[in-house]
């Protein structure tokens, strides 16, 4: 949705970037994706739209985002297509009445969508900006998706190792999958993750980096960064890899989600996933069914 709540007279230089990022938009809302800020500049960074790549700069981003801020407020770039996924308010729960209830627990049923498979699975991603990306993903294919902010915590840590325990009690083979940036930090975070479960006592934990990877970057040429000399880690990515860093987010959205959904799909056995959500529809319609004999007394 466009609405206006101040006027502003842009220059042509400026209209001509913020019709670009109107494009941009448009494209993946039609794929029922929402961008973060930094999703959209990347966007404009990369040039794929035929159009001169915008400079690579944290200047560059922030003139874009006053520049957005502004179009917004003038009505020219929807409000709804951008998300912060850091400022997220937390709404209770509230329902008008009994029937919109039970049309939620409806909805809300599902059955495990894993029974019966050979692995157990989790989606970790380094960045809450590409949630909104992921999140979709994991609702389809019923997978706990983790946040992980970097280097996790070491109770966010305990508490994953205990889910993963859980399913290898169960003889699962377990398998995480981790999206994270090409830097010298995003390429240890693998390592650290397999030593801290170890720890743990999540003996046998295969853990995948999906994204972003050498061959990635090398297919799709996402814009670079430098490496961040600071980290401690700078010295070995830099004799592997040269002075240039890459972030996960700089990869388009729905590539990111064709990346992923391939990897799940290599894993599950659609047959049982087919089996399950028939008994889960059956269920449904049951739940629906006693709910109005209820509502009816």
């Amino acid at each position: 949705m466009k609405q206006r709540f101040r006027s502003k007279a842009f220059k042509d230089e400026s209209m001509a970037l913020i019709e670009r990022c109107d494009n941009i938009i448009t494209g993946y809302q039609a794929q029922g994706l929402r961008l973060t800020l930094r999703q959209l500049y990347y966007q404009c960074v990369a040039g794929g739209d035929g159009l001169d790549p915008i400079p690579n700069t944290e200047q560059s981003y922030k003139n874009l985002g006053s520049l957005v801020s502004d179009a917004r407020l003038a009505g020219l770039l929807d409000w709804d297509a951008i998300e912060d996924r850091g400022r997220r308010p937390r709404r209770q729960s509230q329902w008008d009445n009994i029937s919109d209830l039970v049309d939620s627990a409806v909805r809300a049923y599902r059955l495990p969508r894993w029974e019966g498979q050979r692995c157990y699975v989790e989606l970790w991603v380094e960045k809450e900006a590409l949630a909104g990306v992921l999140e979709p993903l994991a609702s389809e294919f019923h997978v706990t998706l983790m946040v992980n902010k970097g280097y996790s915590s070491s109770s966010a840590m305990f508490d994953s190792a205990q889910r993963f325990k859980e399913a290898q009690d169960n003889d699962k083979q377990l398998l995480l999958f981790y999206l994270g940036d090409h830097d010298p930090s995003g390429e240890d975070m693998v390592r650290d993750i397999r030593e801290r479960m170890r720890m743990f006592e999540v003996d046998y934990l295969t853990v995948t980096k999906l994204a972003l990877t050498w061959d990635q970057i090398q297919k799709y040429n996402p814009p670079p960064n430098p490496a961040k000399l600071s980290d401690s880690r700078a010295k070995a990515y830099i004799a592997k890899h040269g002075t240039s860093s890459w972030e996960v987010d700089a990869l388009p959205p729905n590539v990111l989600q064709q990346i992923i959904r391939d990897a799940f799909k290599a894993e599950i056995d659609e047959s049982l996933v087919k089996a399950i959500k028939a008994k889960e529809a059956r269920d449904k319609q049951r739940l629906r069914e006693a709910a109005a004999k209820i509502m009816q007394t």
